[in-house]
């Protein structure tokens, strides 16, 4: 589908009726196996992924595997990076975050994305408040996959001069 003529947030409220209708569980279970497999993922000791919203895509999964795992925390207008415990806590907006301390994000080998929708261009939209595309934009050498279910992937969406693209978009 090519979303050209609507707006973001157009996009998203037809993204997120898209998304209630999957089986995300199934969609999670099979996207975990198959980052599982990418070169890119074997080869990073340090990752950012994201604590999973409702009907959002789970990565949680990975956290069994051999590597250093972070979850963003919202700080003001920007992410800082806090390693993974079990001990989170639900921010303002709403999301689960670390209670751990900041690290230096420099660390990190590859960051997981979340988004809405993804387009054939690897460009995705997030939930509208830019958190994600500030930090890529500070950290434009880091590792970036997104993983979204196939029906999320559209030919087109807008994108402004800050939308920063995915690495690798990945689906199932």
């Amino acid at each position: 589908m090519d979303c050209k003529n609507l707006s973001k947030q157009e996009i998203r409220t037809k993204a997120k009726g898209i998304r209630n209708n999957l089986d995300i569980q199934e969609i999670s279970k099979n996207l975990v196996s198959k980052i599982k497999k990418l070169d890119i993922y074997k080869q990073s000791r340090n990752v950012l992924i994201f604590y999973p919203l409702k009907n959002e895509i789970n990565l949680l999964d990975l956290l069994k595997d051999d590597k250093n795992f972070y979850l963003p925390k919202v700080s003001g207008e920007n992410l800082v990076i806090c390693p993974f415990t079990k001990d989170l806590e639900i921010s303002k907006l709403n999301i689960f975050e670390p209670c751990t301390e900041p690290i230096d994000e420099k660390i990190l080998d590859l960051i997981f994305l979340p988004a809405l929708a993804a387009d054939r261009e690897n460009y995705r939209l997030g939930y509208g408040k830019g958190f994600y595309d500030r930090f890529l934009a500070k950290n434009p050498n880091i590792a970036t996959i997104l993983p979204i279910a196939k029906e999320l992937v559209f030919e087109h969406l807008p994108h402004e001069t800050f939308d920063r693209k995915a690495d690798i978009v990945i689906s199932v």
